[in-house]
């Protein structure tokens, strides 16, 4: 019996020798990074909590709007963040609300609106994000910066190759 599995990247007329043992090997590696990732978001999402009493996703959302300081669209927001624009709506509603984000018109375009970070929302997320960073560093205390880098290639490898596969 014939245990070639034929590999997606190769025509449909072409097979690949790729043996069982690399495709469970690839899942196992699937399966730790699914595993490790939920760990992780879930102790950052716990010490957001019980440190500043707010989300991992309003965090996010600050973030996002940090790296792009003339603000974003709800839609490029939301694209940026990877989820849908009523996902993060409410986060931004409540962040209004609380000064710390303001929505800008967008001239010629009266259903648009630019979120972007108010100088309140500035001090507190750069606040949080240094407190973040620490958590971070702290939960890959094993990893040396050699560790670090060449995990950062794999994971952009693996994201790359599928990246391409959906363009």
């Amino acid at each position: 019996m014939d245990k070639t599995v034929r590999d997606p990247d190769m025509p449909h007329n072409e097979t690949s020798d790729i043996s069982p043992d690399i495709s469970k090997a690839r899942l196992r590696a699937w399966l730790q990074i699914l595993r490790v990732s939920r760990k992780i978001e879930g102790e950052l999402r716990e010490k957001m909590r019980l440190e500043f009493g707010s989300t991992l996703p309003r965090f996010d959302v600050m973030a996002a709007l940090y790296r792009s300081r003339d603000g974003m669209r709800m839609s490029e927001l939301s694209s940026a963040l990877m989820v849908s624009n009523g996902n993060v709506t409410g986060i931004v509603d409540r962040l209004v609300s609380e000064g710390m984000l303001v929505r800008v018109p967008v001239e010629n375009d009266r259903r648009a609106s630019i979120v972007r970070l108010t100088e309140a929302g500035e001090k507190d997320f750069a606040e949080r994000a240094l407190v973040h960073e620490g958590w971070v560093s702290e939960l890959f205390s094993d990893l040396s910066a050699h560790d670090a880098d060449a995990l950062i290639r794999i994971l952009r490898t693996v994201y790359h190759h599928n990246e391409a596969h959906h363009d």
